[in-house]
């Protein structure tokens, strides 16, 4: 009798959701973590951005991206419709607010594919629901090695990423969270570790009191 009783108020215990933020160079694996994660976790979701730049020959729009054009861009900065917005690689991304709002206050997690920029914003608008990592790779030359593996960009383009990376690394020590990714098993299980840890803190568990006064008083 008593399990039962414990099951059914654990089960009543709301809370409120966060932001879960994954950046890292190109290359470094953030993608494929966050695909990892989505498929995994139950009460997260991802939150697909806004770009300019043109959809790729895998991308699916609506799935990988909304694709819209620059003065759609500029009147959603416009109107506050954007949680951040940055520029990369001469295009621009950003973060429709409404669906994110909506998602935590159901008690979702949110999902965010988004560099360093994206991140500083919403810690500014946000920072009591944002939880951020950085994925770093465990050498330069693996990283090169991953951007040719994946075989989506010229050699002028990789030359690139890689100058980037370097940038995009200084900002490691901004975040909440490091995580090596040498192996992609264990670095999915060291980013799941810190959803469910995350998860349990006290402030986000917004119908805690609720149970423990139940507890209290023998229900």
């Amino acid at each position: 009798m008593s399990g039962g009783g414990q099951g059914r108020r654990a089960d009543a215990i709301t809370r409120r959701g966060m932001m879960l933020v994954l950046s890292s160079p190109s290359g470094a694996g953030k993608t494929t973590l966050s695909r990892k994660l989505l498929e995994a976790e139950a009460d997260i979701v991802m939150s697909i951005s806004v770009t300019t730049r043109p959809p790729r020959a895998c991308e699916v729009a609506g799935r990988d991206y909304h694709f819209i054009d620059a003065a759609r861009f500029e009147a959603m900065k416009k109107g506050g419709e954007l949680l951040e917005w940055a520029e990369v690689f001469g295009h621009s991304y950003g973060t429709p607010r409404r669906s994110v709002d909506e998602a935590i206050a159901q008690g979702r997690d949110v999902l965010f594919d988004i560099d360093w920029q994206g991140t500083q914003k919403l810690r500014e608008l946000a920072r009591s629901d944002l939880v951020s990592v950085f994925v770093l790779p465990p050498s330069m030359e693996e990283l090169e090695r991953r951007l040719h593996s994946r075989a989506q960009d010229s050699d002028a383009v990789i030359a690139s990423r890689m100058a980037k990376a370097v940038d995009e690394m200084s900002h490691w020590a901004e975040y909440d969270y490091v995580v090596i990714n040498r192996d992609l098993d264990r670095a999915f299980a060291e980013v799941q570790a810190i959803l469910a840890a995350e998860r349990l803190k006290r402030d986000r568990q917004t119908g805690l009191s609720t149970f423990v006064r139940g507890l209290q008083a023998g229900v």
